[in-house]
């Protein structure tokens, strides 16, 4: 009975196993075949921007740091709107608020005052205004910079000429391989696409006791990358 119910349990495990492999088995290519991953990428000049300013301000009661935070990010806000920033362009934060507390080397905690900060984040449509919105920021009270990110208005175009690109490459790579190997290139048999995230080019965060670098962005470029992968056949 016991060799019975080994048997039995080994016949599951094996019919078991046989359903786990069918996917990957049935995925595999089984005739000659050449892999290429093709690269692209486009050099774009930046001409817009985004970027986060911060005020900090410690009082000593709560009431005192929230007006005064509050009191700088209204007078930015005006300025900007002022200025002609659409309100869908600026995104303010809420207000954030923490005890600051002492701690002497014997004795409990002693609470000495309160940090607040908020956040105000401006889409710069226009990036020749981005130097202006900053010097506003400073005169505004604000006191950091969390980060300027330099973008372009119409990615969608970069990413299909990179794409282009990348599809290129992917063809050349796959006609000199075969051509080396004296094999014909035969059609496409599979395609395998995902678009990767281009990340913005980021400028360092910095403290508003100094002039921001006002001149570093327009030096600046954004690669905009892709990639395709591609399964050819081949044949004698």
């Amino acid at each position: 009975m016991r060799k019975q119910i080994m048997k039995s349990t080994l016949t599951l495990c094996a019919l078991a196993a046989s359903f786990i492999a069918l996917p990957s088995v049935a995925s595999q290519v089984d005739f000659p075949h050449i892999v290429t991953t093709g690269y692209g990428q486009i050099e774009a000049t930046p001409d817009m921007a985004e970027f986060s300013v911060r005020v900090v301000q410690s009082q000593l009661n709560a009431d005192q740091a929230k007006e005064g935070v509050d009191s700088v990010v209204d007078t930015f806000l005006a300025k900007l709107a002022s200025a002609g920033v659409s309100k869908e362009d600026i995104k303010s934060s809420n207000l954030y608020l923490t005890p600051q507390y002492q701690y002497p080397d014997k004795g409990q905690p002693e609470l000495v005052g309160y940090r607040a900060s908020r956040t105000v984040t401006v889409q710069v449509m226009d990036i020749e205004r981005l130097n202006d919105y900053l010097d506003s920021a400073l005169a505004s009270g604000i006191n950091q910079v969390d980060n300027i990110r330099l973008k372009v208005k119409d990615e969608s175009q970069y990413q299909a000429k990179a794409r282009t690109a990348a599809i290129q490459d992917a063809q050349k790579k796959a006609q000199s391989l075969a051509q080396g190997f004296e094999q014909k290139l035969g059609k496409v048999w599979q395609i395998t696409y995902k678009q990767p995230q281009n990340q913005p080019v980021v400028m360092r965060s910095m403290m508003m006791d100094s002039q921001p670098e006002s001149n570093s962005y327009q030096d600046s470029v954004i690669t905009i990358r892709d990639r395709v992968d591609v399964v050819y056949k081949l044949s004698n």
